[in-house]
């Protein structure tokens, strides 16, 4: 019989046998017997691993196979992170929003927006930051410096105009629900013409700061950002934005639904002079009393509910919509209690001090006492006497039982009509106003820490609030996407069939993932900041042959975990 000769290569055979998959790996040459072409099998594999098999059939290739410690890793940069949020900022049509075209600004301009959302720093620790990340090299800013940062700043505020139109084409629609709040943060430093000492609500009394309105859509999705002097009332801020929203946006009809401080009477009657011009605020306690006292609100009305519709003639045109939560009721009635508690005592330390003659003076009797009084805010509650060698104290129980009668109450007040709101819908409306108390929480402190601001000239300040806003546009999207994931509730479209007036309850299925910190699969449950820690365990390695410097090299990047590739897949979801 003739030696035959030619390549041998490895053929798998798969069969399925009662229900069963059965494998079988042969060395084989494939030789011409007249014309017919024969295999001849020169080997069988199957016994040996798989790996081992996979190496032969590369070798057989002619595939050149080099041992894996041949190989070193020159670095490792972070990829998982900065991916997830890239993905997010491409399906947003970022860029577009920016930029007609593609420039080097707006490179920048995303590369500092993206690294806000995962790891906000000052400007010079950015360009030191994001060199950890694929983020640099993928946006081609990797040798960008702080000057360079600061004016894509000054580039992006040129355009704020035109990219907050855009935003409020996407979202806003005429007729529709627009949020508005305001906050303020503090600054590092004592230069910046719109820094000035104001109401803080950061409780730093001896810093001064800035004011800045947001405005969202009925979702809390942000849609622009005013920035006005520390020393802006707030009531104020309203009609700027609201001029803004129908002149600039081109929206003549709007809803604006702000808070009890927010919109005032004073704002009111500017804005009852707007044609198109609606609103959803709340009465103050002054007012509910008023109402009270003079028999239009009756409490006996919600015995049998939670909610009913009066009208008044102090507010001609408008619907008032009394609500009454007993379980808020509870919790106001037992913190009055608290802080009553606290401050008797403390009063009553003073009155030892001044019967032991440890204390004496009106003057200095009366400095120790307003100092106590005002810690816990309940002053009006109670009535001093006052001399150079007593002081006596008393609780007005008449007024802390007026106080008391309204506990759990609260007054909507609108001039939308009821044939297009109705009162269910106005209190759902009102009570919106958390996602944009959400929208300040995560830009002041949890994520985005627009504070302190340590920019000295006012256009930086206002461009680093816009860049701020923009990444919360950002983050806002992809806390949406990832809601699967995170403790978040899923059941969104339960908001606008519960009671409205009803402490809000979660779902079955959230409370399932609150109490056992897992999903159905038995995977983690993740706050958003974990998730992204998590994302950034998926590296970008470059690497090359060992003891070769000149070497070419190539990447490699970590193969994902399920749970990884998942949460990758909800980015590609967003629109």
């Amino acid at each position: 019989m003739p030696k035959r000769t030619g390549a041998v290569h490895v053929v798998t055979t798969t069969r399925h046998y009662k229900g069963k998959i059965y494998q079988s790996h042969l060395l084989c040459r494939s030789y011409r017997a007249g014309a017919h072409v024969r295999k001849e099998t020169v080997g069988n594999l199957s016994h040996l691993p798989a790996h081992i098999i996979d190496l032969i059939r590369r070798a057989l290739r002619a595939e050149a196979l080099i041992p894996a410690d041949q190989f070193e890793v020159v670095r490792s940069v972070a990829h998982g992170d900065s991916h997830a949020v890239l993905t997010a900022i491409d399906k947003l049509g970022f860029e577009g929003l920016l930029s007609a075209r593609r420039c080097p600004e707006a490179d920048l301009v995303t590369a500092m927006v993206a690294a806000r959302v995962m790891a906000p720093h000052t400007k010079l620790a950015t360009t030191r930051w994001w060199q950890t990340r694929t983020l640099a090299e993928d946006l081609g800013v990797r040798d960008a410096s702080e000057d360079d940062l600061y004016a894509a700043m000054d580039w992006l505020l040129d355009r704020e105009p035109r990219i907050e139109q855009r935003l409020a084409a996407r979202h806003l629609a005429p007729g529709g629900l627009v949020l508005y709040d305001v906050s303020s943060s503090y600054f590092e430093g004592t230069t910046c013409p719109l820094a000035k000492r104001g109401y803080n609500r950061d409780g730093k009394r001896d810093k001064l700061q800035v004011n800045y309105g947001l405005v969202t859509d009925g979702r809390g999705c942000p849609v622009a950002v005013s920035v006005f002097e520390g020393n802006v009332s707030d009531t104020t801020t309203l009609l700027p934005d609201v001029q803004r929203l129908r002149e600039r946006f081109g929206i003549r009809e709007v809803v604006i639904v702000g808070d009890r401080g927010m919109i005032a009477q004073t704002s009111i009657d500017q804005m009852k002079t707007v044609d198109g011009l609606a609103w959803i605020t709340a009465l103050k306690s002054p007012q509910i009393q008023t109402l009270l006292t003079g028999g239009a609100l009756q409490l006996g009305l919600f015995d049998d509910r939670n909610l009913f519709e009066l009208r008044h003639p102090a507010y001609p045109g408008e619907r008032l919509i009394a609500c009454r939560n007993p379980q808020l009721a509870m919790l106001r009635a037992r913190k009055r209690q608290d802080l009553l508690a606290a401050t008797t005592a403390e009063l009553e330390k003073v009155q030892r001090r001044v019967t032991s003659g440890r204390l004496r003076g009106r003057a200095e009797i009366g400095l120790r006492v307003g100092r106590v009084i005002n810690k816990y805010k309940v002053a009006k509650h109670f009535t001093v006497t006052i001399t150079d060698a007593r002081f006596d104290f008393a609780v007005r129980t008449a007024r802390v039982e007026t106080e008391a009668a309204i506990d759990g109450v609260y007054v909507i007040r609108t001039n939308v009509p009821a044939v297009s709101l109705t009162a269910a819908d106005a209190v759902r409306h009102y009570k919106a106003l958390s996602q944009v108390e959400r929208a300040f929480r995560s830009l002041k402190t949890v994520d985005l820490h627009i504070r302190p601001i340590h920019h000295r000239l006012a256009d930086r300040v206002r461009s680093h609030i816009f860049l701020c806003m923009l990444a919360y546009y950002v983050e806002w999207h992809m806390r949406e996407a990832w809601r699967p994931l995170l403790f978040a509730d899923e059941d969104q479209a339960a908001k606008v069939t519960r009671d409205p007036v009803a402490p809000a309850k979660r779902s079955p299925a959230a409370e399932q993932k609150a109490a056992t910190h897992q999903l159905a699969d038995g995977t983690p449950v993740h706050c958003f900041r974990t998730l992204l820690q998590d994302l950034s365990s998926i590296v970008r390695n470059r690497c090359r042959a060992r003891g070769h410097e000149d070497a070419p090299t190539f990447t490699v990047t970590t193969t994902p975990t399920p749970e990884q590739r998942h949460a990758l897949e909800l980015m590609k979801r967003i629109a």
